[in-house]
């Protein structure tokens, strides 16, 4: 199976709220993955809120992304 992000809700600060194809689904926190030039943008939380779902994975307009494995591989459970 192609994996890939179903749905993606902002939640806080840089963590996002993911559902998965294959059934699994929690929340991650990017904050300590945002370095390099790609990713340096989003450490400005108005930008970051402004992702999208493109190619199977959380997507922004200055072409930073993240492959939908690795959003899976780090994941956990969501805590309302």
């Amino acid at each position: 199976m192609f994996l890939h992000v179903k749905k993606a809700k902002y939640l806080k600060d840089y963590k996002i709220w993911l559902s998965f194809n294959d059934g699994a689904e929690g929340e991650i926190d990017l904050s300590s993955e945002l370095y390099g030039e790609i990713f340096e943008p989003l450490k400005d939380t108005s930008f970051f809120k402004t992702f999208t779902l493109e190619g199977h994975t959380l997507s922004w307009s200055n072409g930073a992304d993240f492959a939908p494995e690795f959003l899976r591989e780090n994941i956990s459970p969501y805590n309302t």
